[in-house]
């Protein structure tokens, strides 16, 4: 027993001894940056430990005489002088199955008070994307169940769409309808949302809301709060690429939503003014841009060799008064494959969701929509674009023919079909229905304020006379000839409830 006392004790020396483990010293700390002297051969991106304050750092900075990280936690603890030790593991986030369900930090610690989560695998943080020899085209779409998205601004599993528009026009909502809208999918994806500086408040009441609508069965929450250090910001986003990265990687599909890399930004620019980098335009750091691309490179729809999964990102950005030309929006539109934007004018005017049609744009197009889609919507954003033209032009006169009164007509019926509700998403058939009858229902003579409720009797009418229309679009993603003609015999026999209100 001696020996092996003794040896034990050899063993503790060791751990202790510079000349085997680099041990680095504190000069100086504030607002959760630290700078350290001694550990020479550091790297980049590497844990460091803090044992007598109990938690971890992150290097971040290689200068020539001393070492700059942030710390991961509370750096009440660390003074100068405070002894940080080497652990030579690069930041890895656990990872799997085990993750579904639960709320974590950007750590990967359990903050739903569920218990300990058991990980299948670590994969760090910060990682390289696919390759374009890794990646194949986008074919393949994600219903979001907004009729305005899904038919006008289509997104494909492995795309990355950009969500932007000022505080409160319902940007969270957007994302919040397309991960509950999965639900009832095919080959449905798991869904990672990413609160990075949200208010607990609104963190609480979005998990609510995806548990009553069962999503959180295929759902993680990583979480970032405002009152927490400035690290857990910056990493939240990447902890929630690299949980879908499991999925992708194990030819799975995986839909990741970043709420908002505005506070991404604000908070890496706060990190490098304490360590001392240049700040370059509005104070941000030269890096920003390599910040955000290098997280949203991440989203891919892999190769057959790969295995097929796919990562798609829908990063949301705040907009100061609309002002989609300021450094980080400019940025993150030049990285993604299009943008949804939402406008406050028409958000104030009453459309919800207040989607600039004209502003927004999918660089994938109709490759991400099901071959239904594409014949009801096919000429749906030009109908629309003609529209708003005449309703312009129509403000300064008075006098129009009766062509150009009908295409204004139509145009004010279409929109309001396309006004939904939060929360309220569509199944893709009842979009699909809903959309023809818009576009080829001739529903010029229904008055405007009766339309949802037309909208309404149409799907009440499929569904409970015609459930073999709804059942043939869900399985063959697709709408014949006849089965239109069919759906457009049901809109005219919908249309007499109304006929004599509209004639």
């Amino acid at each position: 027993m001696d020996i092996i006392e003794q040896f034990k004790k050899q063993l503790e020396g060791a751990e202790l001894n510079p000349e085997t483990e680099e041990i680095g010293e504190v000069t100086e700390v504030k607002d959760g940056v630290v700078k350290l002297s001694g550990l020479k051969n550091v790297e980049n991106f590497e844990l460091i430990e803090f044992e007598e304050a109990g938690v971890l750092g992150l290097v971040l900075n290689l200068e020539e005489y001393e070492v700059g990280a942030v710390i991961l936690g509370s750096d009440k603890k660390i003074k100068e002088g405070t002894i940080a030790k080497r652990t030579k593991k690069v930041f890895s986030l656990p990872v799997g199955e085990g993750l579904v369900g639960r709320v974590i930090d950007p750590l990967g610690n359990p903050i739903d008070g569920k218990g300990e989560i058991k990980a299948t695998e670590y994969i760090p943080l910060e990682r390289k994307g696919p390759s374009v020899i890794e990646r194949k085209p986008v074919g393949a779409p994600i219903h979001t169940g907004i009729k305005m998205v899904d038919a006008l601004i289509p997104i494909g599993r492995g795309q990355r769409e950009l969500i932007i528009g000022d505080r409160g026009l319902g940007k969270t909502a957007v994302a919040l309808d397309a991960i509950i809208n999965q639900k009832n999918e095919k080959n449905r994806p798991y869904c990672v949302y990413v609160a990075c500086g949200q208010k607990k408040s609104k963190i609480k009441r979005l998990i609510s809301t995806l548990e009553k609508a069962g999503a959180m069965e295929y759902s993680t929450v990583v979480c970032a709060f405002p009152d927490d250090p400035a690290s857990f910001l910056y990493l939240a986003p990447f902890a929630g690429v690299t949980v879908g990265e499991y999925f992708r990687d194990n030819k799975k599909d995986a839909l990741v939503v970043f709420d908002d890399l505005t506070k991404q930004a604000w908070a890496w620019r706060e990190i490098s003014l304490v360590l001392r980098r240049p700040p370059g335009r509005e104070a941000y750091p030269g890096d920003v841009f390599y910040l955000h691309s290098r997280l949203l490179e991440r989203a891919a729809k892999l190769s057959d060799e790969k295995g097929g999964g796919s990562l798609t990102a829908l990063p949301i950005i705040e907009t100061q008064a609309g002002d989609i030309s300021g450094y980080i929006p400019t940025n993150v539109i030049s990285i993604t494959d299009g943008q949804i934007f939402l406008n406050a004018t028409m958000f104030k005017k009453g459309q919800k969701p207040a989607i600039d049609v004209g502003s927004s744009v999918s660089r994938v197009g109709s490759a991400a929509q099901l071959k239904a889609m594409k014949k009801v919507a096919g000429r749906l954003k030009l109908d629309l674009a003609q529209f708003q033209e005449l309703e312009r032009f129509s403000e300064f006169t008075e006098e129009l023919d009766p062509q150009t009164k009908m295409i204004l007509e139509k145009g004010k019926r279409i929109r309001e079909i396309l006004r939904q509700g939060d929360l309220a998403p569509y199944p893709f058939e009842k979009e699909a229905i809903v959309i023809l009858a818009g576009t080829k229902g001739e529903i010029e003579n229904i008055p405007l304020n009766k339309i949802k409720d037309f909208e309404q009797d149409l799907l009440q009418e499929i569904e409970m006379n015609h459930a073999s229309i709804l059942k043939e679009i869900r399985e063959t993603e697709d709408m014949s000839d006849a089965l239109q003609a069919n759906v457009l015999e049901i809109v005219k026999e919908v249309k007499k409830k109304y006929g004599s209100e509209g004639n």
